[in-house]
């Protein structure tokens, strides 16, 4: 059991024992204590724990980081996804914002994965570091594949993780000290990546862009394919075809003009054809079609969006011999030392996938995959087409731009979200020329598209 302090017997604060009142008093009645004992009441009043405070080191931010804005643009929609659903917990949502695959990896694919992780069991078919630039059979594959008669060898390849992630790796390659243009609306992992990288200065709140950036506008008035007479030189051009999110596939006529506008300036083109596969009219599959262009360009390319590939990840990027930088250095000299230095090759279980996308069998398995995408970008072209929307892309991507005049995209976004339970991508995170438009995205079970079609439907009638 616990006992209480009698008022005389309390415990007397340090602070007050070394004030200079009790000192006086204690020595004045020192001579007392022998015949008698003095009550003392003392309040004993306890003081506030110390304020915690969290251990920092002394190392800074990087300061470019800090420049970017709210969070990535994916990360974001996630994010309001799931508050929508802790809002709504019975609400049945069908995304088609992220454009991540949805259908299953044809068998002729996985069947090769599956043969190259069982042989890892055993002796023989062990293996450990690969080349850093790939195998040497699947680099090989894909020049005759995606290359044959362009002029591009094996040796101009690198396979990778995925064209993101190449996207990166190709920052460092280029330094902070580099200028940088971009397709305006584009997807943002070009934006971001320079501004982590240094390349920009601060968001410009009243123009929605970055100090430092050459933003070429790419709108329905002009086709989607910026107006080169009026774009600022700059070392490096970010350009995508076809493009997400607009689903414009640059002409054979506009590449012609991209890579004379390069050569003149002395630029880098960084060509994603990330959604090729997708194109069925007589736009370039690649920036290597275009006479002249393994002198001013790189391409980056991924099985992502053609074999499911999101997850498995696998990708390449094709450096020319021919590309040099103003001191006559080749540029695939360097990039093979940052591969090098930063990674340690792609999975060899991902390449053998990569060996089966491009065997016959897996070719046709990928067009028709591609096929079954492009199908759910009809339906919902036709759905928003009905309900008398402008509606852009999709003819040559799995990406349908559609236009809601005088709106606030995020505003178009929370509305289908809140209404129809349905998510799509507001086409401002893809920079200011996206104010007005949302992406959606063909990538999704069929039923799902119709369902979507539906309740889109039900909610613009």
């Amino acid at each position: 059991m616990g006992t209480t302090a009698s008022p005389a017997t309390t415990a007397t604060p340090s602070s007050f024992l070394s004030s200079p009142s009790f000192s006086l008093r204690a020595s004045k009645s020192s001579h007392l204590r022998s015949t008698r004992r003095l009550p003392v009441n003392v309040r004993c009043v306890s003081s506030p724990p110390a304020a915690e405070t969290a251990y920092t080191t002394k190392v800074s931010r990087n300061a470019n980081i800090s420049k970017l804005q709210a969070g990535y643009l994916f990360p974001e929609i996630a994010r309001r996804r799931a508050a929508h659903l802790l809002k709504h917990p019975d609400a049945k949502i069908i995304s088609l914002g992220i454009g991540d695959t949805t259908e299953p990896i044809p068998e002729v694919i996985t069947n090769a994965m599956a043969e190259r992780a069982q042989a890892l069991s055993t002796v023989d078919g062990y293996s450990g570091y690969g080349a850093e630039q790939g195998e040497k059979k699947l680099r090989a594959a894909i020049a005759a594949t995606y290359y044959a008669d362009l002029g591009i060898e094996e040796t101009d390849i690198f396979v990778s993780d995925g064209a993101k992630c190449d996207i990166s790796r190709l920052q460092v390659l280029f330094g902070s000290n580099v200028t940088v243009a971009v397709q305006d609306p584009s997807y943002p992992a070009y934006v971001d990546s320079s501004v982590i990288m240094g390349q920009t200065d601060l968001y410009q709140q009243d123009v929605q862009k970055y100090g430092n950036i050459e933003y070429m506008r790419c709108s329905p008035e002009n086709g989607f394919f910026p107006d080169l007479s009026s774009v600022a030189p700059t070392d490096i051009i970010f350009f995508c075809s076809p493009n997400n999110p607009t689903g414009a596939a640059a002409s054979r006529e506009q590449l012609t003009q991209l890579v004379k506008f390069a050569k003149d300036n002395g630029s880098i083109i960084v060509y994603d054809s990330a959604y090729a596969m997708y194109i069925s009219d007589d736009s370039p599959k690649s920036i290597f079609e275009i006479p002249g262009a393994k002198e001013v360009a790189l391409e980056t390319a991924s099985f992502s969006k053609y074999a499911g590939f999101t997850g498995v990840r696998l990708g390449w990027t094709v450096v020319p011999k021919e590309l040099l930088f103003s001191d006559g250095h080749p540029v695939a000299k360097d990039f093979n030392r940052i591969v090098c230095t930063s990674f340690n090759g792609a999975s060899t279980i991902s390449q053998a996938g990569g060996l089966g996308c491009l065997s016959p069998e897996g070719l046709k398995a990928m067009q028709e995959v591609v096929g079954f995408y492009k199908e759910n970008t009809k339906i919902i072209v036709d759905t928003f087409t009905e309900l008398g929307f402008n509606v852009y892309g999709a003819k040559n991507a799995p990406y349908v731009w559609v236009h809601f005049p005088g709106r606030n995209s995020w505003d178009v976004f929370a509305e289908i979200l809140e209404k129809a339970n349905v998510v799509t991508t507001p086409g401002s995170g893809f920079g200011p020329g996206g104010e007005g438009f949302v992406r959606v995205s063909a990538f999704g079970h069929r039923e799902n598209i119709i369902e979507a079609a539906r309740r889109l439907k039900q909610l613009y009638k």
